[in-house]
């Protein structure tokens, strides 16, 4: 897997934006910009998947920590994601007589 997290980053940035920046280091297969359901807005992080593993390497060392539009970007192996028990909902509905 050569997917990254990337965090920290501005809220105007678009999936376009994190594309044009990692792909000069390698060939980007996919991005994932994370979006707020209610607002529409970003999140503030995301995920890019780069074609092979020497790429996302490089475009860690060199973005890792570095200012991107005024923020120190994240960026990291993607970790799998963790199975988390089911939310079972919230409370029951109790109705008087």
């Amino acid at each position: 897997m050569n997917k990254m997290y990337v965090g920290n980053l501005p809220f105007s940035v678009t999936e376009d934006n994190l594309k044009e920046l990692f792909q000069g280091f390698g060939e980007v297969t996919e991005v994932n910009l994370i979006i707020d359901r209610e607002s529409g807005y970003s999140k503030g992080f995301g995920f890019v998947t780069m074609a092979d593993k020497s790429s996302m390497i490089e475009a860690i060392k060199k973005l890792d920590g570095n200012d991107y539009e005024g923020r120190d970007l994240r960026v990291n192996e993607a970790r799998p994601k963790e199975d988390r028990p089911s939310g079972g909902g919230g409370g029951g509905y109790n109705k008087r007589y």
